[in-house]
């Protein structure tokens, strides 16, 4: 069969569902059949088993998904496959997801077995160009061949790797060899490693440098305190480095453990400045997500001309819990360019530049910050909108779709494939499928009236992750139909009202939560719209007498919401109504919030702010911002998010309600 054929089949996958229900997809029992072997591939692919693969891939030979059945097969076998047979392939599914994707595993496998010529001839065809370890073997090919200049490159994309591999480590090592970076960069990239607990990192960066000294530093990692003891001076460069490496592995532990080792004499004067500021800023940092009242005199060793991206932003978040303005202002205008647009810190640098005592010039200047964020798009965008005197309202519906734009997206192979696959279970194949189809790296991307056209054939067909994400790509119009949507409105309006929720606070966690899936299971157990764990569930029920509930039912929709919406309501009173602490206990746990309301009473949006939990903090801020949205479309009137966020402080005049929530 050629690749044409593969288009036929396509395009007879469209027709199916254009239908109103993907159960469409299994008008006969033949299609039902191959799709079963479809799963089956899957399932075999998952396990390695490479010869049911070959055995089953002739019974698809034809299927909507075939390119996906092939890339299996052939992916499992890539390291023993002749070079012509994976060309073969490529031909074969040209211009498809998959054809990229085996690609990218290709260049990946030429990368580690250094086989530089064919690597080079397949370079220029990938499209995707998203992988960064690609990327670096990439540079690593061009110093080969023409001695250009990429140090610069090769160290940016190796600072910004999270884990220890092959690709930017080959490239470091290629640079740091030929005199092209300094060893500086490796020490770095340790520190780096030993700060955010990979020691694997940390130990290849030094093994660079000297093989030999890699099992230093995993010696540092498991016993920092006893390195340090036993080390009297750091004069040597090496030495120095892995004293600061100590340092910063026992920050991460014991901060205040780490700060008193710092005071000691030898520190202060045999460390380089450079190298104390780094210490300090972890310091700092593990004080601060600790809600540690002394996080900011620690960070006050670290001069913010010095310090790293992620310290600096720990530092605003805690000068803005303790008031601290100036700081705030200081400490925002050390950040690199990209950082200090992030709308993040062009919010805080706003408000901490209209604070008591500034100038009219700086009073100007915040004026003009607000103004370039200002819009319904996210949290601080609205928060800045009601700093300047606005409402967050439904903004201006872009023109209705025309008939060839709704065509064009419906005949798009790719978008059609990705249905299919979501439609029969394979959501994760069908989400890189559809996300690379709107992304077209080889022409740039979809332009707004595209994403939005292809927003609406996922909403069709109710695939409301893919309907809301793609939406969400679009830069001039925004349409807030699709991108916030109210599947089973009927169900959830009622039974919010019955309980005394605002619907518009349901719906905006469970855009979050789970963007509407209902099969959506989490890596750690959680199930359904509203994301339930199982002893969450088992405890609800009782709560809210639920009779005769049984695991099993979580995934009812109906059960899923009850169960849902009756421990959202529970917590909620526990917190005296707080929606943002509500929130944070919905992701967390009810007992972290509880802690982390301990200290001054302040701003909800900074408390937000200053979430220890990476994930907890951008889930609070989104639901919120979320709940906004939706109130506007509820209502038609606009809303504010400041009142819905208010103040947090320490528990007042009353106990927990309910110690035992789960």
């Amino acid at each position: 069969m050629q690749f044409p054929a593969i288009l036929t089949s396509i395009a007879m996958a469209t027709a199916l569902l254009v239908g109103p229900h993907n159960a469409a997809l299994a008008q006969t029992k033949e299609t039902a059949k191959v799709d079963g072997t479809i799963l089956e591939m899957n399932e075999a692919f998952k396990k390695g088993d490479r010869k049911r693969l070959t055995a089953l891939l002739p019974q698809v030979r034809g299927h909507a998904l075939e390119p996906w059945a092939a890339y299996w097969e052939l992916r499992a076998r890539l390291e023993s496959t002749p070079n012509q047979e994976i060309v073969d392939f490529l031909q074969r599914y040209a211009g498809t997801y998959q054809e990229d994707r085996l690609r990218n595993d290709w260049l990946l496998l030429l990368g580690q077995v250094r086989d530089w010529a064919t690597f080079m001839a397949e370079y220029p065809k990938f499209r995707m160009n998203d992988d960064r370890t690609v990327r670096c073997y990439s540079l690593l090919t061009d110093f080969n061949a023409t001695a250009a200049d990429v140090a610069a490159q090769v160290q940016d994309l190796w600072l910004s790797q999270k884990e220890a591999d092959d690709g930017c480590a080959a490239a470091a090592e290629q640079q740091l060899k030929a005199g092209k970076l300094k060893p500086h960069v490796a020490w770095l990239r340790a520190r780096l490693g030993m700060e955010n607990d990979r020691p694997r990192v940390a130990a290849q960066a030094v093994g660079l440098l000297n093989k030999d000294w890699a099992d230093k530093v995993n010696t540092i990692y498991s016993k920092p305190a006893v390195y340090l003891d036993e080390k009297l001076t750091a004069i040597l460069p090496r030495t120095k480095e892995l004293v600061t490496l100590a340092m910063i592995r026992l920050a991460a532990d014991d901060p205040a453990l780490a700060a008193a080792q710092m005071e000691k004499l030898r520190w202060k004067t045999q460390l380089s400045q450079e190298e104390r500021t780094w210490v300090w800023g972890v310091i700092g940092k593990r004080a601060a997500q600790r809600l540690s009242d002394g996080a900011m005199a620690w960070f006050a060793n670290a001069p913010d001309k010095l310090a790293q991206e992620d310290q600096l932003a720990w530092k605003v978040r805690a000068a803005l819990r303790v008031g601290n303005w100036a700081q705030v202002v200081d400490t925002t205008a050390a950040m690199g360019e990209a950082q200090r647009k992030e709308s993040t810190w062009v919010y805080w640098r706003a408000r901490a530049l209209l604070s008591p005592g500034r100038s009219e010039a700086e009073r100007a200047e915040a004026t003009r910050l607000l103004d370039s964020i200002a819009s319904v798009r996210g949290f601080y965008e609205q928060l800045a909108l009601e700093d300047l005197g606005q409402k967050i309202a439904m903004p201006e519906r872009p023109a209705p779709l025309t008939t060839e734009e709704k065509d064009t997206a419906r005949q798009n192979a790719g978008l059609n494939r990705a249905l299919y696959a979501v439609a029969i279970g394979l959501r994760s194949e069908g989400v890189r499928e559809w996300n690379y189809s709107i992304s077209l790296h080889d022409r740039g991307g979809m332009d707004d009236r595209a994403l939005l056209a292809a927003a609406d054939l996922a909403c069709q067909r109710e695939v409301w992750d893919r309907c809301i994400n793609t939406s969400e790509r679009t830069r001039a119009v925004i349409d807030f139909d699709q991108r916030f949507p109210m599947p089973f409105r009927a169900t959830v309006v009622k039974r919010a009202s019955q309980i005394g929720l605002d619907p518009a606070y349901v719906y905006g966690l469970i855009r979050q939560e789970s963007r509407f899936i209902m099969d959506a299971r989490s890596g750690v157990g959680a199930s359904g719209l509203m994301q339930v764990m199982p002893a969450t569930a088992k405890w609800t029920a009782k709560k809210i007498g639920l009779t005769n509930f049984t695991a099993d039912q979580i995934t009812d929709r109906e059960t899923n919401i009850a169960i849902g919406t009756g421990y959202l309501k529970l917590i909620l009173d526990d917190f005296a109504g707080s929606m943002p602490m509500a929130a944070a206990a919905y992701n967390a746990g009810p007992g972290r919030p509880r802690n982390w309301r301990n200290g001054p009473v302040m701003d909800a949006a900074i408390w937000a702010e200053n979430v220890p939990f990476n994930e907890t903090r951008d889930y609070v801020k989104k639901v919120l911002s979320n709940t906004t949205n939706y109130a506007a479309i509820l209502s038609g009137q606009p809303q504010s998010l400041k009142a819905r966020l208010g103040s947090v402080g320490p528990r007042t005049g009353t106990a927990d309600l309910d110690k035992d929530l789960p």
